[in-house]
């Protein structure tokens, strides 16, 4: 099978790109979390702020910030217990217990780990892992790195005004285990919705960033120490409160260097980690992928546009023009909520729905290094959804256009009977949700301009944006459920997305639901 044949089965055949008779073995599942063995901790602060309302005013933080930052970032924030039965004849139960953080993951399962290369008070300069099982960190690298840096990302930002650089890894096993190939699709929109999360804190931190999606992997992997085959950097993202210079253009008079030359200037560190797995399976598709996807000169940056999509010429409805919703981030990530069967059916209003998708895409413009323009207001990623039951709009499928704050009419009519039928599993009752979007990005996830790389890059702008969805629709005291369990043709079809060249990524049903009979404790109290 060729990667492209992979990868296009990834999105229409699942069953073709993933191994046959697939068992997963829960025994031998893997942490959550990384912990490495024998290497210099560093506490951080366990006096979390429990409010985010405001952006503080940019100020070179301290190691007590940082960790305050790196908690909602991706700290362990929900301890959840289930009891399940696992044997109805003998009435057996079983407990099921997971940890829970403010980034949802798919099934739980985390696959991504956040590094950091800190120059704050009291705290050596260097390269860290953030242990968020003890919420501490780990130094992997002690000196300073600069130069280094600024190198595998092509001379293309200021690291020396940077305080931080968070790298964004993936650990493939940490949820192959259970999704098969299947998690190399999942783990770059798991990627996305940390990232999202990560500019959301950051802004309420008055840290400026950026995210580099181009750099050279294997640089990057040999500074903080982690093999390509078992786990590899997704996203570099700096971190300044500094006026500093974001490049999308490196400077070839500074010297461009390839992966190999700037890997002969560290020694390899070696550490020792573990994992809980003992019987782990073999993913070469996924090494191939992230193998194929690689980048070993600064020469390959590329940069693209969005595009606004085609769309016919259905009814133009415009959206009422809201207020930019003001929100506590931290008290909206407590609440957040993904229901399953728990979605009740209510009516949305127009000026929810404008807030929504206001809120959405008019913020989701991010510095990044493939936009043409900072901050360029046409997203890569398209919003569509299917609506039911909202005021003063018909029932039917629709795109949104931000430059309009417009819906387009594409296919009037209650599809919620289609899209229930188009689930793999029966674990979300989509005739009580009024509001079901799609996140769309083009088929060819800009193949011709990013190569492989260019469809990790695209789920990861979908997951970005999917967090942002559920933080918004949080504050509007929503819940929402992202999926990927439903018919990818058949939503395409009813958007009319072939003809545009696109595809449909994710589905995230959103709308009211009713509170669980749940015991809940604060992990702060």
């Amino acid at each position: 099978m060729s990667l492209e044949e992979f990868l296009h089965n990834l999105q229409f055949d699942i069953d073709k790109a993933n191994v046959s008779n697939w068992e997963v073995d829960w025994e031998d599942s893997p942490l959550p979390y990384k912990l490495y063995r024998g290497l210099p901790v560093v506490p951080l602060s366990l006096d979390i702020p429990l409010t985010l309302e405001v952006s503080e005013l940019p100020a070179k933080p301290n190691l007590r910030k940082v960790g305050h930052f790196l908690w909602y970032v991706y700290g362990i924030t929900q301890l959840s217990q289930s009891i399940f039965s696992s044997d109805s004849a003998e009435q057996k139960t079983e407990l099921m217990q997971s940890f829970r953080r403010f980034a949802p993951s798919g099934g739980g399962l985390y696959p991504n780990e956040l590094y950091v290369y800190l120059k704050v008070e009291d705290l050596p300069t260097g390269v860290y892992h953030y242990d968020v099982a003890h919420h501490r960190l780990v130094l992997l690298r002690e000196g300073n790195y600069d130069s280094y840096i600024n190198r595998a990302l092509g001379n293309r930002c200021d690291v020396p005004s940077c305080f931080g650089t968070v790298f964004v890894s993936t650990m493939f096993w940490k949820n192959f285990f259970k999704y098969n190939n299947f998690s190399y699709r999942l783990q770059g929109l798991d990627t996305g919705v940390l990232m999202g999360q990560l500019l959301e804190v950051a802004k309420r931190f008055g840290f400026a960033a950026g995210v580099y999606y181009q750099f050279l992997d294997e640089a990057m992997n040999h500074l903080i120490g982690i093999s390509e085959n078992d786990e590899s950097v997704y996203s570099v993202i700096p971190l300044s409160v500094e006026p500093t210079n974001w490049s999308t253009n490196g400077s070839e008079k500074d010297g461009f260097v390839t992966s190999a030359e700037l890997c002969r200037e560290l020694i390899a560190i070696k550490t020792k980690h573990y994992v809980r797995s003992q019987r782990m399976k073999d993913y070469p598709m996924l090494i191939k992928m992230n193998v194929a996807s690689m980048m070993d000169s600064p020469r390959l940056f590329r940069r693209i546009e969005g595009k606004e999509p085609r769309v016919n010429d259905g009814e133009l409805i415009p959206l009422p023009h809201v207020k930019s919703t003001q929100y506590d981030l931290a008290s909206v990530c407590r609440k957040r909520f993904s229901p399953d069967m728990d979605f009740v059916l209510g009516r949305i209003s127009q000026s929810q729905l404008a807030n929504l998708l206001q809120e959405v895409l008019a913020t989701f413009s991010y510095r990044n290094d493939l936009d043409e323009i900072p901050f360029c207001h046409k997203p890569r990623v398209s919003l569509y959804g299917c609506l039911y039951n909202v005021e003063g709009i018909a029932n039917g499928a629709y795109y949104y256009d931000s430059r309009e704050h417009s819906l387009q009419q594409i296919l009037p009519g209650d599809h919620r009977v289609s899209l229930q039928k188009g689930m793999s599993m029966d674990n979300v009752n989509l005739y009580q949700v009024p509001l079901c979007l799609h996140l769309a990005g083009t088929r060819d996830y800009s193949k011709m301009a990013l190569g492989l790389r260019g469809y990790r890059i695209q789920q990861m702008e979908a997951g970005m944006l999917v967090q942002r969805l559920l933080l918004t629709a949080s504050a509007l005291g929503l819940g929402g459920h992202p999926l990927l369990g439903f018919d990818t043709i058949q939503s395409d079809e009813i958007y009319n997305l072939g003809q545009q060249g696109k595809t449909s990524l994710i589905q995230i049903p959103i709308g009211p639901y009713r509170n669980r009979p749940w015991m809940k404790g604060s992990l702060l109290s």
